[in-house]
């Protein structure tokens, strides 16, 4: 594929060249192949495939004084999570849908990108109060149920890398001491299996949440239905973490995630 090297970023496209060769390579490559086929300096190729050594996307074995590359299984979940957010945007409506008739609360789903939780499908209610959670709106992971639901079932590197991200809320209820007391709280949500938001981002609204979990106890997304903090968290709250729960089971069936056998979440 040829490229106009008058537009984006040259480092950027450097990178990806060496990163397409090495996945398109029948064998392990040395530096010097790489640079020979990618047109790209050695001394240049020799910093790029550290980086990528160093976040996991390329792996060296040495032999002798050669020192051959190839591409580890990191795009491979890349690839995955992105085809999992697809096929739970695509699923979700009438799991969302059922989860709202049965609560009567709006519900919606989420992803992580990064360290921010972004909202993909919801299902409305026909209330005159409509909450802050369209497709397409982006938060900081901490200050959402659905943000904290997905980070307490991520590897431990991620989680710790995602708790030195979090940022205080302006909710009432917002935390200010993040580090320890967050670890404390996902460990808390791994427990019992779902996440509270209460009033840490707005003051009055609550959101209760539940990982959509594959077999591998990783979470692609989560489920979360919105309302003010005493409709939520009073009385009702064990029957609303229950159905919650459920929902994101179901989604996780109906994408492929979990058998469809499996009543587990």
């Amino acid at each position: 594929m040829s490229r106009d090297p008058s537009t984006g970023s040259a480092s950027a496209d450097r990178a990806l060249t060496l990163l397409e060769r090495l996945v398109e390579a029948d064998e392990p490559l040395t530096l010097t192949e790489l640079s020979a086929r990618c047109g790209v300096p050695l001394a240049t190729c020799s910093v790029i495939m550290g980086t990528f050594e160093s976040r996991g996307y390329a792996q060296r074995h040495i032999v002798g004084r050669s020192h051959l590359w190839r591409p580890t299984l990191r795009l491979y979940e890349l690839g995955m999570l992105t085809l999992r957010r697809v096929a739970l945007g695509t699923e979700s409506e009438p799991v969302l849908q059922e989860l709202r008739d049965e609560l009567g609360l709006p519900t919606h789903l989420g992803v992580l990108d990064g360290s921010s939780i972004v909202y993909v499908a919801r299902a409305r209610t026909q209330s005159m109060v409509q909450f802050n959670n369209y497709p397409g709106r982006m938060a900081p992971f901490n200050l959402t149920a659905l943000g904290k639901a997905i980070a307490a079932f991520r590897v431990p590197s991620e989680r710790e890398s995602l708790i030195a991200s979090a940022v205080p809320g302006s909710g009432p209820n917002a935390q200010h001491h993040l580090g320890a007391a967050l670890e404390r709280e996902l460990h808390e949500i791994r427990s019992r299996g779902y996440a509270i938001e209460d009033q840490e981002e707005e003051a009055g609204v609550a959101c209760v949440a539940a990982p959509v979990l594959g077999t591998d106890g990783l979470a692609a997304g989560a489920i979360g239905v919105t309302g003010f903090a005493d409709q939520l968290l009073g009385e009702r709250l064990p029957a609303i973490a229950h159905s919650v729960i459920w929902a994101a089971g179901s989604l996780a069936r109906r994408t492929g995630l979990r058998r469809t056998n499996d009543r587990t979440t």
